[in-house]
């Protein structure tokens, strides 16, 4: 029988052998390879200088190789990711036990129901992980798809926060964005004739603890997607961890702009909790320049009310901080606005300012991303971070366990060189 290792070497060896050619026939190849660099900063009284000093530096190596075939109505699809990572954030849970948010760690496959990853190295520290996040078989018919395998799906309507969406959603401050994490589900649309369509997924996962396959550890979801004149609506029914999860949403076209938003309602074990997101986004042109924004309100009320973020008060709220260590939510407030803003400066460099508001504290983190197309195959990502606010606010800093240190940064730079094959 072969083994979770040799498996992944042996795709990794076949897709690199067939990567030099594009496309042949039924297959197609590609994949890419990124380096990245990231530096944060702490000040004085931060928990984080007690460990690292003045700042932290993340060194991180991705190479991903794909590979798709078809023929007829099946496919095939397997995506190889190697990642090196020398990371100083590494060590945040090693060097500062008791943390009540989670810190950053290696990507594994300890909840997922097949084991396809393979680790090398120091967690603390240094690593190189060997991956399958994609590795999958589908069968399209004129009306209906079928996907079971390690895939990536996306729901929902928020644009920076996103509720609906609880298979590894991105942080609203992520700035690579490309590739979500695969989970291991079967997944199936149907088509109806009036352009109307039902989707359903069934993730199995496994007990992290355990590693015993459970239903209270998996997700079984129902989407239906429709159509009124121009504008979209999205009902969702799903049993997640346990709880259960009506949504409702969709999009509104409003003249030039585009509005929309969903509104969900979750019960746990504890409580029944309601999420709501809303935007409104725009597109014009300025001075010449094509510039599209966007503002968006989020209620998470999984999270802490009036700013309370101290030791006691989190550990009080399981439902939160067990979404915060699954990575279905990134904030600890209530009550958030965010407004967005891209601007086309040529057709090759873009600039886009964020800026991420807790209402409750006040404390936000503001940002600028810059893209730029520096080849055809080639593309610099740079993102400037700064949270601002006072210490015990979310971004300037909620207590650490250490008495009179906090969690805080002053802030971040991401660089990130991307080239595609």
């Amino acid at each position: 029988m072969i083994n979770r290792s040799s498996l992944i070497f042996f795709l990794c060896a076949a897709l690199a052998t067939h990567g030099a050619e594009a496309q042949h026939g039924a297959a197609d190849f590609g994949g890419h390879v990124k380096s990245r660099a990231e530096s944060t900063l702490y000040p004085a009284d931060s928990a984080f200088r007690d460990a690292f000093g003045r700042r932290a530096d993340d060194l991180g190596l991705e190479l991903r190789l794909k590979a798709a075939f078809r023929q007829g109505r099946w496919g095939f699809a397997a995506d190889y990711q190697g990642i090196a990572l020398n990371a100083d954030s590494l060590a945040h849970a090693g060097d500062l036990p008791g943390l009540p948010l989670p810190a950053l760690q290696v990507i594994d496959d300890r909840r997922r129901w097949w084991d396809l990853t393979y680790t090398v190295g120091d967690p603390d520290g240094a690593v190189v992980v060997h991956r399958l996040d994609r590795l999958n078989v589908s069968w399209t018919g004129a009306r209906t798809v079928w996907r079971f395998g390690r895939q990536a799906i996306s729901w929902g309507n928020g644009l920076l926060f996103n509720p609906v969406d609880v298979f590894n959603p991105f942080d609203p401050a992520a700035v690579d964005t490309e590739y979500k994490p695969g989970d291991d589900m079967l997944y199936g649309q149907y088509l109806f004739t009036n352009g109307d369509d039902l989707q359903g997924v069934a993730v199995v996962r496994r007990d992290p603890l355990t590693g015993d396959v459970e239903s209270g550890q998996s997700s079984l979801a129902l989407k239906y997607h429709g159509f009124v004149g121009m504008n979209e609506f999205d009902l969702l029914a799903a049993s997640h961890y346990d709880d259960t999860i009506i949504a409702a949403g969709g999009t509104l076209t409003l003249g030039g702009a585009v509005a929309r938003g969903d509104v969900t309602w979750t019960r746990t074990a504890r409580a029944d909790v309601f999420q709501a997101v809303a935007s409104l986004g725009y597109s014009w042109v300025w001075g010449g320049r094509n510039v599209s924004g966007l503002i968006e309100l989020y209620r998470n009320g999984f999270g802490q009310p009036g700013g309370a973020y101290g030791l006691n008060e989190l550990a009080a709220n399981p439902d939160l901080l067990a979404r915060l260590a699954r990575g279905e939510l990134y904030t600890i407030g209530r009550d958030y606005a965010a407004a967005s803003m891209t601007v086309e400066l040529t057709p090759l460099l873009r600039l886009t300012p964020n800026l991420f508001v807790n209402l409750d504290d006040p404390s936000a983190l503001a940002q600028v991303v810059v893209q730029y197309d520096w080849r055809q195959n080639l593309q610099l990502l740079a993102a400037l971070n700064a949270p601002l606010g006072a210490e015990g606010s979310e971004y300037g800093g909620i207590e650490a366990p250490v008495e009179g240190r906090y969690l805080s940064t002053r802030g971040g730079l991401f660089i990130q060189l991307a080239a595609y094959f």
